[in-house]
């Protein structure tokens, strides 16, 4: 019965002895570079503006959390990031990839660019007259 009760409180404990890794560093140095690494790049939720690195916000806690936890279990950052992806959408990556959904957000400018330009020719050949 005393072995029961030990083995029952043992268990009750483990929450209790778990590390904390929202604010706290990992062990390797290689895999806490890579983390920090990845949580420069992934938006926070709540903030919006800021990289879940600098944010107070309980949900940008949690996120570090798991991207530590899970780059301490031997997950590589890319896949990390792409489950992140999957659940929030490519708005939560600060340095969104190129693709056929965020493909006018890159071309936007661009074209933006190349209109000041055409202006820009246009009146200058006007003054030259």
């Amino acid at each position: 019965m005393r072995y029961l009760i030990a083995s029952l409180l043992l268990v009750a404990a483990q929450p209790i002895c778990a590390r904390d890794y929202a604010d706290e560093s990992l062990p390797d140095p290689r895999q806490e570079a890579q983390a920090v690494a990845l949580m420069d790049t992934l938006r926070c939720v709540v903030c919006q503006g800021q990289p879940i690195s600098g944010s107070n916000a309980d949900l940008a806690r949690d996120m570090r959390r798991l991207v530590r936890e899970r780059i301490e279990r031997g997950d590589r950052p890319e896949a990390v990031r792409a489950w992140l992806v999957s659940r929030y959408g490519q708005w939560i990556s600060l340095k969104p990839e190129m693709n056929e959904m965020t493909a006018p957000l890159w071309a936007v400018p661009l074209l933006a660019l190349l209109g000041a330009a055409m202006l820009y020719v246009r009146r200058a050949k006007r003054k030259a007259r």
